[in-house]
């Protein structure tokens, strides 16, 4: 039997240490997460199993060169270089929703604690004053009250039913969810401005994804009702602290909680100190139960991939096999943009994708850009919780057929693919791609608009009516704005007609800029994306 030695540089329960332990030919080191310690275990280890705390870059690992396996006890992956970590062919797996019960409570307990200024009057009663001053030690009631969730997942629902059972008005903004699909009536789906505006309380549950970093921005807090409390046990860079602060001292918020930062340890986080805010470091799902849950859970992931069995939670198995990653890399790129468009272009639900490959540069691809697809049109929801592996298991279950298609080619080139998303309004999206020297990416055409882009950055879609000035007027208004417009590619279906337009940006438009955009009669619609 082949020898296995596992590193294990987190806190894992006696249990799951014990399970690890019981397996023939495995050799297990406990070591303390400090880089020193664990890069004098690598030259021998086949898994490492970490919490999300512990960077793993390349340096880091070259010193493991028989390194099969990072085995995550969490569901981000943050400080794992994956694409090293795919090229040198080591699986990285993590553990999606084990603590969602953990962190649902601990949402609870921080809307509690900041009603009842728990942290002022036990501070208060410690140094000897009962009752100082009742007027300032005054709490209020969560019953009555309404709760804005963002982000109706495994948490988001969980955190629903807690306020449900306090007697609480609970509301919930997720744009991936549909009013069929909430199995409780008492949860009522609305937009985020109205959220904003309606709640007492504002509590995120969002993925941690390009889409949800600065989810919230100035404007977005200036539009929460005066007084309301924002809540935070999802990932730190959902909202920059300094706007918290500013709103908190300003009187527009009437209170934060915090468990997760834009940086951690948040050693400079204008967050700490100030009145009426109670912060926690990053405990959400530090309970006897999810800890047990989470280390049991790891380390079976551990064994059944170790032996070949089972490949569950791992994000990034190469799908060729004899075939480099590094080859296949820029086709997976070039398939996951063209999900990625099809996602932001889609104006409802997908319900058929069709592809289409021609040439010989992608002989042999139609599966792995398949996948790709799927993983792009999923990543803006589902975030790390979707990979290579799982992304045709998630879309099955949403009802997509997938086929593969001929007569579909929109577009002369030689080496090309095409991907054809139907929608449940019948609607019908043809995207096609190809790469430029068998490494770049580059989107050919979109239905009947030819573009020819790069689809990298901060990329603007805007589909306008082909009238003069239409140009002018949009450069004058970046200009207004101080945006820069780094490239524009524009296609026309027919003069006269309508006209799709490409703009790439250093970064993203400010929503009330997006908002000029929509109202301009030439408009017909715009999205913005980051790919």
């Amino acid at each position: 039997m082949t020898r296995q030695h596992i590193v294990v540089a987190t806190d894992l329960t006696p249990d799951s240490i014990a399970r690890l332990e019981s397996v023939p030919g495995y050799r297990v080191a406990c070591v303390p997460p400090k880089t020193s310690n664990v890069r004098a275990t690598l030259p021998a280890a086949t898994a490492i199993i970490t919490r999300s705390d512990f960077k793993l870059d390349p340096p880091l690992l070259d010193h493991a060169p028989h390194l099969r396996l990072i085995a995550r006890m969490s569901a981000g992956l943050t400080g794992i270089d994956m694409d090293y970590a795919t090229e040198r062919g080591i699986l990285v797996m993590n553990t999606p929703g084990v603590s969602a019960i953990a962190a649902a409570e601990h949402t609870l307990t921080l809307m509690l604690a900041l009603n009842r200024n728990l942290p002022s009057v036990h501070e208060s009663l410690r140094e000897g004053w009962w009752l100082f001053d009742r007027g300032q030690q005054v709490g209020v009631q969560l019953h009555g009250k309404t709760i804005g969730i963002v982000g109706l997942g495994r948490v988001g629902h969980r955190v629903a039913r807690l306020c449900l059972a306090l007697g609480m008005t609970v509301l919930a903004f997720d744009p991936y969810i549909r009013e069929e699909q909430v199995d409780d009536r008492r949860i009522t789906l609305v937009s985020l401005p109205e959220l904003l505006g309606e709640s007492d309380y504002v509590s995120m549950h969002v993925p941690a994804t390009k889409e949800t970093v600065d989810f919230l921005d100035a404007e977005s807090l200036s539009l929460m009702k005066r007084g309301a409390c924002f809540i935070n046990t999802s990932h730190g860079g959902v909202v920059k602290e300094s706007l918290l602060a500013d709103a908190l001292k300003d009187g527009r918020l009437g209170g934060v909680a915090v468990d997760v930062w834009n940086e951690e340890p948040p050693f400079n986080s204008p967050l700490i100190g100030l009145d009426r805010v109670i912060h926690t470091p990053h405990i959400g799902d530090n309970t006897v139960e999810a800890r047990q849950d989470l280390s049991l859970q790891i380390v079976q992931q551990v064994i059944d991939a170790l032996d070949d069995r089972d490949y569950r939670n791992v994000v990034n198995m190469p799908l060729l096999p004899g075939v480099e990653f590094a080859e296949i890399r820029p086709y997976m790129q070039l398939a996951e943009s063209i999900g990625a468009l099809q996602h932001v272009l889609s104006r409802s639900a997908i319900r058929r994708i069709a592809i289409e490959i021609i040439g010989d540069d992608m002989n042999g691809l139609i599966k792995p850009m398949t996948v790709g697809i799927l993983k792009g049109l999923l990543a803006p929801v589902l975030g790390d919780h979707v990979s290579y592996v799982n992304a045709p298991v998630l879309a099955a279950e949403r009802g997509w057929q997938i086929t593969q298609a001929k007569g579909i080619k929109i577009s002369e080139y030689s080496n090309v693919i095409t991907c054809q998303a139907t929608l449940e309004d019948g609607e019908e999206i043809s995207i096609a791609g190809a790469l430029l020297d068998r490494q770049k990416p580059y989107i050919l055409q979109i239905n009947d608009y030819r573009v020819h882009f790069e689809p990298r950055g901060h990329l603007l879609i805007m589909g306008s009516y082909d009238r003069p000035g239409v140009i002018g007027q949009v450069g004058s208004l970046m200009a207004e704005n101080g945006i820069n417009i780094a490239s524009w590619h524009t296609g026309r279906a027919e003069p006269g007609g309508n006209t799709l337009t490409v703009l790439n940006f250093d970064e993203a438009l400010p929503e009330a800029l997006m908002g000029i955009l929509r109202e301009q009669d030439f408009i017909r619609h715009v999205h913005q994306l980051r790919i």
